[in-house]
């Protein structure tokens, strides 16, 4: 079976390594033409594998690639950029995707931090086939995991959603090689779909309960980072926790500031933060960034 991967990251790097490992033949990858695509060209190129990095997925040249390359199976291995109908059904069998939610919850390019913000306590990954629409198409197979209550993003993604990603992609191949795989139509009547986790959605409102703040926080960590304006600055925050705690302060005022963790108040608790970045800069510890920004116990910060 000719197998084209799309992909990026440390994600499609791991998916092609072990699909030639298991004697796959994958015939060409694709990847973006920046840092991102580089791990996955540079292994693809190692092995001998035609490697391409298009500036879009749209440009008339890739159909053409594809066309040449005669795929029987597309797999599409974290990919964010938008891939015609036309390409996508170049391979025989068809291309199958990568999406790391349950699918119809979750649509979208954000799936593993909304799953964490709107408080789920189950996730997982599908499998699907994909179709002109976003993540729409019929599901191959699915696998469910819970969300520990403090975990972040980027440990669900990673200590998880990622390992389990490869794995079920490699099942999903061996069940397209032995005519074994599944089309379930997905329930649209149970569908969400969440626009891009970016600052547009994680300005943090210390005004809110502890738990949606919470959220927020451990749902952006590491991307993009929960936030807030603070001198001018957009300062954000990473390694939360919470304290169920009554305070009898006002919202944003902080209570403490200790190398353990910076103490705001919010509404039922206390979020303590144990690292802090100021735009662009680097991560620092409570005590080093209240000297940067020459902040006490007692401000408050936020609107």
């Amino acid at each position: 079976m000719r197998i084209i991967v799309v992909g990026q990251g440390p994600f499609g790097e791991k998916v092609l390594e072990i699909l030639v490992q298991r004697g796959e033949a994958v015939v060409g990858v694709f990847s973006p033409p920046d840092k991102r695509g580089e791990p996955l060209k540079a292994l693809a190129e190692k092995l001998g594998i035609a490697a391409y990095q298009p500036k879009l997925m749209k440009e008339p040249q890739v159909y053409e690639d594809f066309v040449k390359l005669q795929p029987d199976l597309g797999i599409l291995a974290f990919v964010t950029d938008i891939i015609p109908e036309k390409v996508l059904n170049v391979p025989s069998l068809g291309t199958i995707c990568y999406h790391p939610s349950l699918l119809p919850r979750h649509r979208g390019a954000s799936a593993i931090n909304w799953a964490i913000i709107q408080g789920d306590t189950r996730t997982g990954l599908t499998i699907f086939w994909t179709d002109k629409g976003i993540d729409t198409g019929p599901i191959l197979l699915q696998k469910e995991v819970e969300i520990g209550p403090d975990e972040t993003t980027g440990a669900l993604y990673f200590n998880t959603l990622f390992p389990m990603g490869v794995e079920a992609i490699v099942e999903a191949v061996d069940l397209i090689k032995h005519g074994k795989a599944p089309k379930i139509p997905q329930d649209d009547s149970k569908a969400t779909y969440e626009p891009p986790c970016d600052d547009r959605v994680a300005s943090i409102d210390f005004t809110k309960p502890v738990d949606e703040v919470y959220n927020l926080i451990r749902g952006c960590d590491p991307q993009p980072g929960a936030y807030i304006t603070y001198q001018g600055k957009r300062i954000r925050f990473y390694d939360a926790r919470k304290k169920l705690v009554s305070t009898g302060k006002g919202a944003g005022e902080v209570v403490a500031i200790e190398e353990g963790g910076l103490q705001v108040v919010v509404q039922g608790g206390v979020i303590v933060v144990g690292k802090l970045r100021v735009d662009k800069g680097d991560k620092m510890g409570p005590v080093e960034f209240a000297q940067s920004v020459d902040l006490k116990i007692g401000d408050k910060l936020g609107g």
